[in-house]
């Protein structure tokens, strides 16, 4: 690294050995994972029946109150990608609005969005309404007035903001939906319901407006933010792996993706944490599956936990043969271990002490949803270097298109991950885990972005429910389809499980 190089780095507020080891990331790569074979159901996937269900439901209500919970809801993002198509159709002819599939949905239907009120509203402020507009095919007109900064400015609000549901009674936002999740799933200790949105700076202002606004239709709710730290950036680079200058001549650094709100869940202090993204949400009429399932998974958390923590107390304590053979039954049939190559020729205190390493990590609660065809990940086994296997949520992209046997594992996958996880931060003494030791560092992405009409490389750490939890012990449980309602793409919004009516 030249000294030029060097000085820039400083200059940017960085550290120059961090950013060393991300240029030489980008030259050697990620390695893919080691995937064994996909989770499926009775092999890492557990199946509740309807008598567990019920019976994790009535145990997390009759614990929840003796937990601090919090409810951790990423929603850095703006609502940009969502309207991708439509920024695009902005390059195009008009007539290219009665051709497109996509296009022609949204026009077509364009009344049924919850925005439509508001999008009529401020078109007449600037002359004709949305009516007119669609009649004389002022398409560009009406993308325009929905995505850019003269009219409701779309394009630039985060998905938080934006008008999702119309119910009779008014408007509401993702924030709302989730003010009234919170209120039915996620009331524990002072009777107090805790929300935690990861935001943007250029965000966070308009997000505290609209929370504070939201919170004053509700009781006992604390509302709490954080952005993404600016030392989790990682530095671009050209597509021959040269550092990216912007024009100004400055270093380019780039947010490093979900993965680096590890950072924001490690500065929480709470029992319990519901992690869902900002978008995955329903109307009221349709809550009720994910109240039931949101607190049967909560419910099967403090259960192994509870279990967990005794266990651990009697690995503090002189054991029997019997007490330890029980502790690694438990370890294996409850909590999915697989232990490494050599166990079996430990001695007992060595077994002892390996167990204790084994059982002392945060705990996560994974709801997955049965595979539909979605782009993302998914859950499987993964072999790692000491011979054991763990169970992982693993992306398409370190999955080895090369290797016959991940690609069939790949292929074979029942599920999905919709990113439903209830997670335990906290070891059996209260203390709060630290949960960067609990990283793999070697599970990042390397994407092609572009910026000022230039090719670039981008380093993503390792994904917030990826590599970011590889070590933590994991349970994936199966959640109905109707939990998972994600809108990637503003036609998403006009499917049956987004109105309202």
């Amino acid at each position: 690294m030249d000294d030029k190089l060097r000085e820039d780095i400083k200059n940017a507020g960085k550290s120059v050995e961090l950013v060393e080891e991300q240029l030489e990331r980008f030259k050697k790569g990620f390695p893919f994972l080691a995937i064994d074979r996909p989770a499926t159901v009775g092999d890492g996937l557990i199946q509740l029946s309807d008598d567990s269900i019920d019976n994790f439901i009535a145990f997390y209500e009759k614990q929840s109150i003796d937990y601090n919970m919090i409810k951790f809801v990423p929603s850095s993002g703006a609502a940009s990608r969502m309207f991708k198509r439509l920024y695009a159709f902005l390059e195009e002819d008009e007539s290219q609005a009665e051709k497109d599939d996509f296009l022609k949905t949204f026009f077509e239907y364009i009344h049924d969005f919850a925005f439509s009120q508001a999008l009529d509203e401020n078109m007449q402020k600037n002359g004709s309404g949305l009516e007119e507009a669609l009649n004389q095919k002022k398409y560009h007109a009406i993308v325009k007035a929905l995505l850019l900064e003269e009219g409701l400015n779309y394009g630039n609000l985060p998905k938080g903001l934006l008008d999702f549901h119309d119910y009779r009674s008014g408007i509401k936002t993702p924030v709302g939906e989730h003010f009234t999740e919170g209120e039915n799933y996620a009331r524990g200790m002072e009777g107090k319901v805790r929300l935690h949105f990861t935001v943007s700076p250029e965000h966070q202002k308009l997000l505290q407006e609209h929370a504070e606004h939201v919170r004053k239709g509700f009781n006992d709710f604390e509302i709490s933010f954080s952005q993404q730290k600016p030392e989790t950036d990682t530095i671009a680079v050209n597509p021959d792996n040269t550092p990216f200058y912007n024009e100004d001549g400055s270093l380019l650094f780039r947010p490093a993706g979900h993965g680096a709100l590890i950072e924001n869940l490690n500065d929480l202090d709470h029992d319990i944490v519901f992690i869902k993204n900002i978008d995955n949400v329903v109307p009221d009429h349709l809550k009720l599956n994910t109240i039931h399932y949101k607190k049967a998974l909560a419910g099967l958390l403090m259960s192994v936990q509870s279990k967990l923590f005794g266990y651990q107390n009697q690995l503090e304590r002189n054991i029997s043969e019997l007490e330890l053979l029980e502790i690694e039954n438990f370890a294996r049939k409850d909590l999915f271990l697989v232990f490494k190559d050599d166990y079996a020729d430990l001695d007992f205190s060595e077994k002892v002490g390996y167990l204790q390493y084994l059982l002392h990590r945060p705990i996560r609660v994974c709801g997955m949803v049965k595979n539909t065809g979605e782009p993302g990940g998914g859950p499987f086994w993964v072999k790692e270097e000491d011979g054991s296997l763990s169970l992982q949520i693993a992306e398409t992209s370190q999955i080895d298109p090369k290797d016959k046997k991940a690609q069939e594992s790949l292929q074979n996958a029942t599920h999905f991950n919709p990113v439903d996880l209830v997670c335990g931060i906290k070891d059996l003494h209260g203390r709060k885990f630290d949960l960067l030791k609990y990283r793999n560092p070697e599970t990042g992405f390397i994407t092609t972005k572009s910026k000022d009409g230039r090719e670039l490389k981008a380093l993503e750490l390792p994904g917030l429910w990826n590599g970011a939890m590889s070590d933590w012990i994991t349970l994936f449980v199966e959640v109905p389809l109707s939990t998972f309602n994600p809108v990637k793409t503003v036609n998403d919004l006009l499917r049956e499980e987004h109105q309202a009516g």
